[in-house]
């Protein structure tokens, strides 16, 4: 009778509860800061597709202002960019470990290169201005000051907000339990870099 009791008491077995196999995924940082980029993934994605309706009406003229741009400083600004997203990501490793020290030191290399990019590019817009270029030169000229300067404001933000990192891992206020704050930051400065990973090939060199 115990038997039967229990067996119509007990779920079936594809209601029970199966095991998890790990600790539950979750979003790094603080969940304002997706929306946030969110949003702005969605502006930069505005303008990239309203550069691209404009490119192909306009292919020639494109092709040979796009030829003028510094594609050097261009390459040397991604590169800058991803080793400093590496340094940040190195910061966070290492501040889930309780090393706020070495966290602090990973984004210091972190900020040094985002202010090599913005260097590079302070002297490639010098050189435009210098040639006469500006917003109403031509359409291309329109879109690439429009669209590098908007990320470059972004590039300013991040270096605030790592400087802001750089304090807190320096204090030690980073570790596991802990970690919102510098993983916030980190998903922000991620945001930048991939933006520009889109803008350098779309406006310096694919034709």
């Amino acid at each position: 009778m115990n038997t039967c009791v229990q067996t119509l008491v007990s779920p079936p077995p594809s209601l029970r509860a199966v095991p998890s196999d790990g600790p539950a995924r979750r979003l790094p940082g603080d969940l304002a800061i997706w929306f946030f980029i969110l949003a702005e993934l969605l502006a930069f994605g505005a303008f990239f597709i309203a550069y691209a309706f404009a490119r192909a009406n306009n292919v020639e003229l494109f092709n040979e202002q796009q030829l003028a741009l510094d594609r050097n400083a261009g390459a040397i600004n991604t590169i800058l960019l991803l080793t400093s997203s590496y340094f940040v990501v190195r910061a966070v490793q290492a501040a889930e470990a309780s090393q706020g020290r070495r966290a602090a030191m990973w984004i210091a290399g972190g900020i040094a290169c985002g202010a090599g990019f913005i260097v590079v590019k302070l002297f490639e817009y010098a050189a435009k201005f210098e040639a006469g270029v500006s917003l109403s030169s031509s359409t291309f000229h329109m879109f690439y000051l429009v669209l590098t300067f908007f990320h470059f404001m972004h590039v300013i933000l991040g270096l605030v907000i790592l400087a802001a990192l750089w304090n807190n891992a320096r204090r030690g206020r980073y570790g596991p339990g802990s970690m919102n704050g510098i993983e916030t930051g980190a998903a922000y400065w991620h945001m930048v870099d991939l933006v520009w990973l889109i803008l350098f090939p779309l406006v310096y060199v694919m034709r």
